[in-house]
């Protein structure tokens, strides 16, 4: 007897030992619990994974609404813009051409005004001068009779 043959016997028992205590199934077991449980991990990680894919579309889709929605409303103040831009340019042209008018007015009363202030000065000025002519040429009777038909004229332009 030999030691191999103690090495052997020892070897021997030891596979029964590990038979009888079914250490074979148990590491089984283990591993088929290990791999189930990678397997869980497998399947969770590509539901997370298809999970996060949903979202990542779903927020691309609402990045592009609301870039849409940005760009509806970049457009709507550009005009905007444009149309009180055009508003106030029109209400100025219109503000200008009103002044333009008033002032159109106010220089032709101004006109009308100097005219008869020209005339009545004129006026002034001749009856004075005919005053003065009438007085150093006419006598009494003259005068008498031209005030007589002076009054006459009036009363005939007044009724």
């Amino acid at each position: 007897m030999d030691a191999t043959f103690f090495a052997l016997v020892g070897l021997v028992l030891f596979f029964v030992l590990l038979a009888f205590l079914k250490v074979p199934g148990m590491m089984a077991k283990g591993l088929d619990a290990r791999a189930d449980k990678i397997r869980d991990e497998l399947a969770e990680a590509k539901r997370l994974r298809e999970e996060a894919q949903h979202l990542l579309a779903e927020y691309q889709r609402k990045r592009k609404e609301a870039e849409a929605e940005a760009a509806a409303i970049v457009a709507a103040a550009e005009r905007e813009a444009a149309a009180l831009t055009a508003e106030a340019k029109q209400k100025t042209e219109e503000f200008v051409a009103r002044r333009n008018a008033l002032s159109e007015q106010k220089i032709k009363q101004a006109e009308s005004e100097a005219v008869n202030a020209v005339r009545a000065a004129a006026v002034d000025l001749a009856i004075a001068a005919t005053e003065k002519v009438l007085a150093k040429k006419a006598d009494a009777a003259v005068q008498q009779q031209l005030f007589s038909a002076a009054v006459g004229e009036v009363k005939a332009r007044l009724n």
